[in-house]
């Protein structure tokens, strides 16, 4: 078998696995070892889909979510050699793809949360230099580095079986690991989400950052809001969304 030849069986096996209903298998291969590529295929894909979106899974019929997986594997480009990289391959093609079948229109919402505990948990980043106690105030802000800062449409962390929102609702959340390494979750207002996204951005203390915030606030009273900022800028603290501040 020449390479030419063998990488068009390559191609022909490939497109069979992805759309067996409509892609004949190449000749003379026997039905059964093909059988056994089939199922490994689509089941490992399932695997690493289902373990990240449990949530998304329970709410769909068990038909109706083998399907969307079908469709996943037959219509998405999927280029990366990482098993760990499915799940966010699954939440780009909820996000960017036309899908053929009705779906909740909060699903990618979803879909981008449940996702976000992978991808937190599994992000290499290693903590600045900080004192954990340092001043907040006049100190320039260690934020945890493995953090989210997302807003979604729909209020996402609270669907479930109990509920399915019928109107969406703007809703702002942190994702992060704490200092025993557990993934968290916190609902944050629109402002204590652009204060996180200033402090992200450079190097801030958290006067500088608030006095920033208050001006593309427009607010009316500045050290009012440092007042207040600073309060906020303990809580984080103390849910090591902050780590303290930069030595």
């Amino acid at each position: 078998m020449t390479v030419a030849t063998f990488q068009r069986f390559q191609h022909e096996f490939g497109r069979h696995l992805r759309d067996p209903m409509r892609v004949a298998k190449p000749i003379d291969t026997p039905e059964r070892r093909v059988a056994i590529y089939r199922e490994l295929v689509f089941n490992n894909l399932r695997g690493f889909v289902d373990a990240c979106f449990p949530v998304c899974r329970n709410l769909l019929s068990e038909s109706r979510w083998r399907r969307l997986c079908r469709t996943f594997l037959l219509d998405w480009p999927l280029h990366t050699p990482w098993f760990r990289d499915i799940p966010c391959e699954f939440v780009r093609y909820l996000n960017e793809m036309e899908i053929r079948q009705p779906l909740p229109r909060w699903l990618a919402n979803l879909a981008h949360y449940e996702w976000a505990e992978l991808a937190v948990d599994v992000m290499e980043v290693a903590n600045p230099a900080c004192d954990p106690g340092g001043d907040l105030v006049d100190g320039v802000i260690a934020l945890n580095p493995a953090l989210m800062n997302l807003a979604y449409a729909w209020p996402v962390h609270r669907i479930g079986t109990d509920f399915r929102p019928r109107q969406p609702r703007l809703t702002h959340l942190v994702v992060y690991r704490n200092s025993d390494d557990v993934v968290r979750f916190s609902e944050i207002t629109p402002p204590t989400g652009r204060l996180i996204n200033l402090l992200a951005g450079e190097a801030l203390s958290g006067r500088q950052a608030i006095m920033r915030l208050a001006d593309e606030l427009n607010h009316s009273n500045p050290q009012q809001l440092l007042g207040f900022g600073s309060r906020l800028l303990a809580d984080l603290r103390q849910q090591d969304i902050i780590l303290g501040s930069k030595l």
